[in-house]
């Protein structure tokens, strides 16, 4: 009896090592792989926090997620960005709003001149604005992050103090910053940035109208000797996901890019106001550039002169059934609320 079972025993034994040894190993889950598409050089900020936020999902996911990234429009042009994401030429992209006004009305209000003092408080303005109102234009995407430039200055080959001279003076600049510089009594002039090295120096432009990190990036610096600190307006930017993409994330997946939201327009403000800063110094300290902060009486008239561009905005959307006065009133308490953080 005790013979049986010891055979018995055995070949249990071996029949468990059997299974164990020609079980098939576990399957390794491939890693989700995920485009994302931007239009800017791929040193400019918008392609900085792209890099960032791709590094930060493939640490936090332990692999589980690969983003593969196209800056410089190599995926998806600027104009082309939102449609290209809705019908999944890329599952994410990152696109300025400024491109399609009519299309983001509520975001695109953050780019009124309502003095914005930096990119780390606009783009947290920006990103609660989105939350509060829903815009029916990001409906068919995921919201990532959002995220604005710094404040815009002009940048010029001639000294700027007073609008005295700045009177009639063909200055670069794109989206809502030509109402400004109307309003202020400069010419404005259309172009890609790209295109204004050129202008600069065959005189089409005496100067451009944008946030200062170009200053080094674009090495405008060596064309542009004065800055005068006006510092309006700010410009939107979106990250967006399809949503069938999205859907097909797992949870674990969600969470993580849930908790990148407003940590990403936190960190994306906060590098842009650090480079801006950088850019200027470089500028002075290297390049010669002298910086003209106008005093604080006319920076009122100055800032009273673009009263009528808001007015304005609040008038023609309201006529479109938005609450245009609600929206205007909400971005100066969210910026509020972000400055006192």
């Amino acid at each position: 009896m005790k013979r049986k079972v010891g055979f018995l025993l055995a070949g249990i034994f071996l029949a468990a090592m059997f299974t164990i040894s020609w079980a098939p190993a576990p399957v390794q889950a491939e890693p989700i792989k995920l485009t994302y598409a931007n239009f800017p050089p791929a040193p400019t900020f918008p392609c900085v926090q792209m890099e960032r936020w791709k590094e930060e999902v493939e640490k936090r996911t332990n692999g589980m997620v690969t983003v593969q990234t196209f800056p410089g429009g190599t995926l998806l042009k600027a104009k082309a960005m939102m449609d290209g994401v809705i019908n999944g030429v890329a599952d994410i992209g990152c696109l300025c709003m400024a491109y399609q006004p009519g299309r983001f009305t509520i975001t695109n209000a953050t780019a009124l001149p309502l003095g914005l003092p930096n990119s780390e408080v606009a783009s947290l303005t920006l990103l609660d604005l989105y939350k509060k109102y829903q815009p029916e234009g990001f409906k068919k995407v995921k919201v990532l992050t959002m995220f604005t430039t710094a404040p815009s200055n002009i940048m010029s080959k001639i000294p700027i103090k007073t609008l005295a001279e700045l009177k009639g003076v063909p200055i670069r600049a794109s989206g809502g910053a030509a109402q400004i510089l109307k309003a202020w009594g400069a010419t404005r002039v259309g172009m890609p940035m790209p295109e204004t090295p050129e202008a600069l120096q065959k005189g089409v432009v005496k100067g451009l109208f944008s946030s200062l990190e170009v200053m080094k990036d674009f090495k405008f610096a060596e064309l542009c000797k004065y800055v005068t600190m006006t510092q309006t307006p700010v410009y939107p930017f979106a990250v967006v996901m399809n949503m069938d993409k999205w859907n097909a994330l797992p949870k674990d997946v969600q969470k993580v890019f849930d908790d990148l939201v407003v940590e990403q327009a936190k960190w994306t403000g906060n590098y842009m106001d650090n480079h801006v800063k950088e850019a200027m110094d470089w500028s002075v300290n290297t390049q010669g550039v002298t910086v003209f902060d106008l005093s604080p009486e006319q920076k009122a008239k100055w800032d009273a002169l673009l009263d009528p561009i808001t007015a304005k905005w609040i008038k023609d959307n309201a006529a479109k059934g938005l609450p245009a006065q609600a929206i205007v009133d909400d971005i100066r308490a969210f910026a509020k609320k972000n400055e006192g953080k």
